[in-house]
């Protein structure tokens, strides 16, 4: 299975020119990838990207891949359009089921946010069914981020207490559910890999699978690559960082075949991220 997880910045480049076209491009030149998990898609906010519906655009930039968009945020404007903005899975492997989940949001009116979410879409690979679940967290808030993280383990570890395989003597709907206990878990996290809300999943020790930093779960101590930064100055002062990962369950380390970071492309003020998982 190959992945490649990009916050696109609603298709807008360093450069300032919005263009879909390009990242679609750059994403398949990254990694020909069976999964891409974009972040920040927008339908119809005018002030984001182009102000059109971008999941359909993707969509139809990607035709084979069975496409779902998800929003943290939907709203109506006083004319009844509806606006969206969230998270995007495209997936050329059979998709078994689709979850949305809705991330904590405590003290949404004391500070500059947006609700987020994770778009978890359960896909069968040639080693099994896995979760993989694309989010992206809170920027201006450390409390509201924490308390995200904290959701995604919850869900990470009820998922890995009970899973469920498809088909049952129930009736549908009850018969079509799966839970996979495996999971891959990709975004902008929006914290640095030497904050303490990186060990919060990387060194998470809950019953059950736990999640593990993809880049160095096999390969301890290989030097980071900046997700973020290299190109937009202005965005990032601080200079390059890193705060795009994938994380996968312990039982997926030994699948993990390559991971690496496109560091060429300022069609987006982040940079893509590809791995593969073999049998």
């Amino acid at each position: 299975m190959k992945l490649v997880t990009w916050n696109i910045q609603c298709g807008r480049g360093c450069d300032g020119v919005t263009d879909l076209s390009r990242i679609v491009a750059v994403a398949r030149q990254t990694l020909d990838a069976d999964v891409f998990c974009f972040q920040e898609v927008s339908a119809n906010f005018s002030r984001l990207g182009d102000g059109a519906d971008q999941s359909a655009q993707l969509a139809a930039l990607l035709p084979g891949y069975s496409a779902i968009f998800r929003p943290a945020i939907e709203t109506l404007d006083r004319d009844g359009s509806l606006h969206r903005f969230g998270n995007m899975t495209l997936s050329r492997l059979p998709v078994l089921q689709i979850a949305n989940h809705l991330l904590p949001w405590p003290g949404a009116a004391g500070v500059r946010s947006m609700r987020r979410h994770a778009l978890e879409v359960t896909v069968q690979a040639s080693f099994g069914a896995i979760r993989i679940v694309n989010t992206h967290l809170e920027f201006h808030s450390a409390a509201q981020r924490e308390a995200q993280i904290v959701r995604l383990l919850d869900l990470q570890q009820d998922a890995s207490e009970s899973p469920r395989q498809a088909g049952s003597r129930h009736d549908e709907p009850y018969e079509s559910q799966i839970v996979a206990a495996s999971s891959l878990m990709c975004g902008d996290f929006n914290f640095d890999v030497t904050d303490p809300q990186h060990a919060l999943i990387d060194r998470s020790d809950r019953p059950g699978l736990n999640y593990r930093d993809a880049w160095t779960a096999d390969r301890p101590g290989r030097p980071r690559v900046p997700t973020c930064g290299i190109y937009d100055r202005a965005q990032w002062a601080d200079g390059p960082d890193c705060r795009d990962f994938i994380f996968v369950t312990e039982d997926l380390i030994s699948h993990v075949r390559s991971i690496d970071v496109n560091e060429a492309t300022d069609a987006s003020d982040h940079q893509p991220v590809a791995i593969e998982l073999a049998e």
